[in-house]
């Protein structure tokens, strides 16, 4: 399984624009073929920084994800908003740790 960390950080001004589009498409990119989880939390220190969370099958899950007309729509529409470039994360869960 392949662990996605994306840190999002955003003007200001459009953090009510971009919890509207994902609201809006996280239902569709859950059921995308591949995508096993997606959720979204908010920084609690700065209130224009989230991050998502998404665990895939593997890369190649993800990659074609990334190809998808799904992916076109909502990452440039995410993009526009951004007040810094996103920083991404991507681990293979090995096992759960007990």
């Amino acid at each position: 399984m392949l662990v996605r960390i994306v840190k999002l950080t955003f003007e200001f001004t459009e953090i009510a624009n971009f919890k509207a589009l994902f609201n809006a498409s996280k239902e569709k990119i859950r059921n995308f073929e591949g995508c096993l989880f997606l959720e979204l939390y908010q920084d609690m220190h700065q209130e224009n920084v989230f991050f998502t969370y998404s665990y895939w099958e593997d890369e190649t899950a993800l990659n074609t994800y990334r190809k998808s007309p799904l992916f076109k729509e909502v990452w440039p529409a995410t993009k526009a908003k951004f007040a810094a470039s996103p920083e991404a994360w991507s681990v293979n869960k090995l096992a759960s740790l007990k």
